[in-house]
């Protein structure tokens, strides 16, 4: 299937008039150790202005002024406060983790954690820091069908053990239908596998190629996920418009910043909410 804006219309729809926060998904996304901060604020900015209702931040305390700073609509928690992040993680309709984590045994325990205590209701997005451990590790996704994962072409080499040379969609397809979970192959032209699905994605642009990029497209992948049906045309239609919009920015900026993007998703989807 080749992605294009007819998804988006059939995904991003308006919202109803009785709602509250709770409507559009309690999310909480894990990461940002002291030196890659940066990383899980772009997730959040991106969850934030895709529309997830409450978002919560498990970080780093040196990362929380920050937050606070950039995006005061966030909650933010200690991730050495294990009780107050076990509660937020257990009222989560998705998690992510991963953006900024790190590669330590505090690392390696946060994931170890999430991966003991996810529910069947939650879905959770493993991305960057987190890939790298699940591959090193060989830890089991309790509910692959409710999990995502966003490598780009070097983490899927480390966790499917697939060379990029010989990232094939027939190679890609065995390994996801291997681990269960919809999988987001990022690159140039980034594919989605699930199942007997693939999406190509044919948007996307090279002065999108800098730091926070998939951190940004990881959190339009978990509020996408909060608010719409939990499927892989809600991932696909995430993935479409991150690069969509990217490519609209491209028009005039010859570096696109992850933090446009960010900012300019609403206006996005409102032009393609429909009744």
């Amino acid at each position: 299937m080749i992605l294009d804006e007819q998804l988006l219309r059939e995904v991003i729809t308006k919202r109803p008039s009785h709602s509250h926060k709770s409507t559009f998904g309690r999310v909480v996304l894990i990461g940002g150790n002291q030196q890659y901060g940066g990383a899980i604020i772009m997730s959040a900015l991106a969850t934030v202005n895709s529309g997830a209702g409450l978002t919560t931040v498990i970080t780093d305390e040196k990362n929380h002024a920050p937050l606070h700073v950039h995006l005061p609509e966030v909650m933010v928690a200690d991730w050495c406060d294990q009780a107050t992040c076990l509660t937020a993680i257990q009222q989560a309709d998705v998690v992510l983790i991963g953006p900024g984590l790190g590669t330590s045994a505090f690392s390696l325990g946060l994931l170890q954690t999430i991966l003991e205590v996810q529910t069947k209701h939650q879905w959770l997005v493993i991305d960057g820091s987190a890939l790298t451990l699940l591959a090193e590790t060989k830890l089991s996704l309790p509910y692959p069908e409710h999990t995502v994962l966003t490598p780009h072409q070097m983490e899927w080499q480390r966790l499917s053990g697939i060379s990029i040379a010989a990232q094939t969609d027939h190679s890609n397809q065995e390994k996801q239908n291997e681990l269960g979970a919809i999988t987001v192959v990022k690159s140039h032209q980034t594919t989605i596998y699930n199942k007997e699905n693939i999406y190509y994605n044919q948007a996307g642009s090279a002065a999108m190629a800098t730091g926070g990029t998939g951190d940004t497209l990881a959190g339009m992948i978990t509020a996408f996920l909060a608010q719409f049906p939990k499927n892989d045309h809600t991932v696909a239609a995430a993935v479409y418009l991150h690069s969509l919009i990217g490519d609209h920015l491209a028009q005039t900026h010859y570096v696109v910043l992850p933090t446009l993007i960010s900012q300019a998703i609403p206006q996005w989807m409102a032009h393609f909410c429909t009744e």
